[in-house]
């Protein structure tokens, strides 16, 4: 596959070593938010080297959206949640249409849920209530959880906490070195978007040059927090390259390594996406 590179050994060498994934990967954006086709903006993502885009739902309605452009779209994953905006909006019958797309293998997790105590679209007791409820979800199907926060660090340390939270991924991560740190304690992953090349996110920055790389994983958010060169526009997977380029500068270390290493943390972040992409390396290799 055009992007994916593999060290390989001679016909003769008994065993190869494991082939390396160094195309890079969009850990969240929302497909079904951008103007224009879908397909043409994984097409343009694939010419920047970006070949595994996860399309993330934030209610059951865009959840099914994501697993439909999933379904069609190589390359596209999908998640099925409901965002602390609209937490106010779950019952047992959103729980139950989130929780029936969780079967099919291309999606790869729970959420984009969480807390949001800045915009407080939904009240903070039915953001609670939902975060924990999806909590449990994604510990039951045994699913990483991908989560948003806002404004809401001690809480949400202490809710995932509560809930036993397993594979965590912390979704466009706003917080310090300080909680960067912690939530790597805890053995969760934590993400950068690509507001990252902000000049006034500094912290972002030195967050990202605080912990181990083996815990980094890169996003877009798009059509949200388009990069610092193009502020005013829309954002789009393609653009994950800027947060990849941005964070290896903070931490200085050439871009291919931050690339290959964050490309390989989101196979391990999202166990379906590592069985999904060690199948295809299988099958291109036969």
């Amino acid at each position: 596959m055009v992007g994916h590179r593999y060290r390989v050994g001679s016909v003769s060498e008994p065993n190869p070593e494991p082939p390396i994934h160094s195309a890079a990967v969009d850990t969240h954006c929302h497909l079904f938010l951008l103007d224009g086709e879908p397909a043409e903006r994984v097409r343009e993502a694939r010419e920047a080297g970006v070949e595994t885009l996860v399309c993330v739902g934030i209610d059951p309605e865009s959840s099914r959206r994501s697993l439909e452009l999933a379904r069609t779209l190589p390359g596209v994953y999908a998640t099925a949640g409901m965002h602390p905006h609209d937490a106010s909006g779950w019952d047992e019958r959103t729980r139950t249409e989130v929780e029936d797309l969780l079967s099919d293998a291309l999606v790869l997790a729970v959420g984009e849920c969480g807390l949001d105590f800045f915009r407080m679209h939904s009240p903070r007791e039915a953001q609670e209530r939902a975060l924990a409820d999806q909590v449990r979800i994604a510990r039951d199907h045994d699913l990483p959880l991908v989560v948003h926060v806002r404004e809401a660090w001690p809480e949400i340390l202490r809710l995932l906490d509560e809930g036993s939270a397993g594979r965590v991924v912390i979704h466009c991560f706003s917080g310090d070195e300080v909680m960067a740190r912690a939530c790597v304690e805890r053995g969760w992953f934590v993400s950068f978007a690509t507001n990252v090349t902000y000049p006034k996110n500094d912290h972002l920055r030195r967050a990202a040059a605080a912990i181990p790389l083996d815990r980094i994983l890169v996003e877009t958010d798009s059509p949200f927090l388009a990069p610092q060169r193009l502020r005013g526009r829309d954002n789009a997977p393609a653009n994950v390259v800027d947060a990849i380029e941005e964070i290896a500068r903070a931490r200085d270390e050439p871009v291919d390594n931050v690339r290959e290493t964050t490309a390989s943390n989101a196979e391990r972040a999202f166990p379906r996406l590592g069985q999904a992409l060690g199948g295809l390396r299988i099958s291109s290799l036969q």
